[in-house]
């Protein structure tokens, strides 16, 4: 996708953590710039250890910018931690871009765009039929009027009237 993506600004990213460090640790650490409404630190399916990384949200956005500025290159058990604004967690395939819902939460919103997508398609192609039927019944008018105009000359010809009339007319215009 071209568009970036929002940060969530209740929500910081920590990184560098120590193995040591648990959940319990993160809020403890994290809890002195104001309320925790969650900590997760997502774990390494092969290990079951965290991937020393995790997040903190808090309840409001104040706390969460206070707790980056302050935190962000401080030490943790030894280590250096890396604090910023969180992405959203993205899943490949899924639209709604959640990792906590599986990836065909979104099949029906896909059917409904293709369907979308078939209609307009099938709208464009009746509406270009329609102008060019259009197209073609002007080009048959204009035919048949340039043929009418050969008629009313022809006319004129044949009929003595008509080409006094046309005289009289070609004598007015000069």
């Amino acid at each position: 996708m071209a568009a970036q993506q929002q940060v969530q600004k209740n929500t910081l990213y920590v990184g560098g953590l120590a193995e040591e460090v648990n959940e319990a640790i993160l809020h403890a650490t994290f809890i002195p710039f104001g309320d925790i409404k969650d900590v997760k630190t997502p774990l390494d399916q092969a290990t079951q250890k965290h991937r020393s990384f995790g997040f903190v949200t808090f309840l409001e956005r104040e706390d969460a910018a206070s707790a980056m500025d302050n935190m962000d290159g401080a030490e943790l058990y030894g280590r250096v931690l890396t604090v910023n604004y969180a992405l959203p967690e993205k899943i490949k395939g899924g639209e709604q871009g959640w990792a906590a819902q599986p990836i065909w939460a979104d099949a029906d919103t896909w059917f409904e765009r293709q369907q979308q997508e078939e209609e307009m398609q099938r709208m464009q192609a009746e509406n270009r039929a329609a102008m060019e039927a259009a197209e073609e019944l002007h080009r048959k008018k204009m035919a048949e009027e340039r043929e009418g105009e050969k008629e009313d000359e022809g006319q004129v010809k044949d009929d003595p009237m008509a080409r006094a009339e046309a005289e009289v007319l070609k004598q007015n215009i000069s």
